[in-house]
């Protein structure tokens, strides 16, 4: 029997799937709804998110994926298995063969739960790779030179930094510290400052349309709705760019931290490479506003965005399946 081979992003946030010679093909959120009468899945991915924040109490709308690994075992593997069967425009019967991104930090168990929902999804073998690996790959580093690169990958869940030389992880770190909990920094500002209650939609629009990581002079402003949390009416506030970027401060010096911390372990050598080359970012944190700005203004060390940020670690993987006698050794686990 013939073999598929697909590429996974598997996020917190958004998960991707790219089928080699037909690019990315799934670029949905990580959520599914379930009907609470009989443990149904209702809805996948952009269906279930509309669904965030809205669904009456006989649904649950959950996020599978906490901090960038398995929460809900079985949800995941529905969620997966619905993924790779939507990456094809018609039914076909070729054995699957998957090959997944996970985190760096990522823990024996965490791995096995990864490959286990892979297989029980229909699969014939999961490859893993360490996320920042496949982010550097696909943001056209090439990771197999002598030369030191650093990558940041800012996730939905986590945030990755990883130091790349000669194909391989030199220094790394992950935070759990990315989109969600900037996201869920705006929701607790605008509760504290307007007390405005706001859902997790509104807070991520908020992010998309004004958020920036560093003040500006020409601010941006957005009306949002929400329920007023002293009348426990309907209300409309403006909210401006900088507010946001006072929401998300300590999310981002956080992530920074971690910056600091692997450049602080990285071979003096590398670091001068770094220095030369700059420090790249991609994840969909990357899309916030100023990010690089902020980065940059920090640690001191040119930060740029990669090109399509959000898509690098799905193009990645797309890469390592088209070239897996180049890749082979990023490949940490195989089953």
């Amino acid at each position: 029997m013939f073999t598929k081979k697909i590429g996974i992003d598997l996020g917190t946030t958004n998960t991707l799937v790219f089928v080699p010679g037909n690019g990315i093909r799934i670029n949905e959120p990580s959520v599914v709804a379930i009907s609470l009468f009989d443990n149904r899945i209702l809805a996948v991915g952009n269906l279930a998110k509309e669904m965030l924040g809205r669904a009456p109490d006989t649904i649950s709308v959950v996020k599978p994926l906490k901090d960038g690994v398995i929460a809900d075992y079985k949800v995941t593997q529905a969620m997966i298995r619905y993924f790779i069967n939507n990456s094809f425009s018609k039914v076909n019967f070729f054995k699957k063969e998957v090959l997944m991104s996970v985190p760096v930090a990522i823990s024996s168990t965490e791995r096995r739960a990864v490959i286990e929902a892979g297989m029980n999804a229909g699969v014939k073998a999961v490859y893993l790779v360490k996320e920042p690996v496949l982010a550097a790959i696909g943001a056209g580093i090439p990771i197999n030179s002598s030369y030191g690169h650093m990558v940041v990958n800012i996730g939905g869940g986590t945030t990755e930094v990883a130091v790349i030389s000669l194909g391989g992880v030199v220094t790394s770190a992950g935070v759990r510290v990315a989109g969600n909990k900037i996201d869920q920094a705006i929701i607790d500002y605008v509760k504290k400052k307007h007390n405005l209650a706001i859902g997790e939609r509104t807070a991520e629009l908020i992010k998309i349309n004004i958020g920036t990581a560093v003040k500006v002079s020409n601010e941006e402003t957005l009306s949002i709705r929400g329920r007023d949390l002293v009348t426990g009416l309907p209300k409309t506030i403006d909210l401006t760019s900088n507010e946001v970027s006072e929401a998300i401060q300590e999310q981002l010096k956080e992530i920074n931290q971690v910056i600091k911390k692997v450049l602080q372990e990285t071979p003096p050598e590398l670091c001068a490479d770094i220095i030369e080359r700059g420090i790249v970012l991609t994840g969909g944190g990357a899309l916030l506003k100023n990010i690089d700005v902020f980065i940059t203004r920090l640690t001191g060390v040119s930060s740029h965005i990669a090109e399509e940020p959000l898509l690098c670690v799905a193009k990645g993987a797309g890469a390592v399946l088209e070239n897996l006698d180049v890749y082979k050794r990023n490949i940490i686990t195989r089953r």
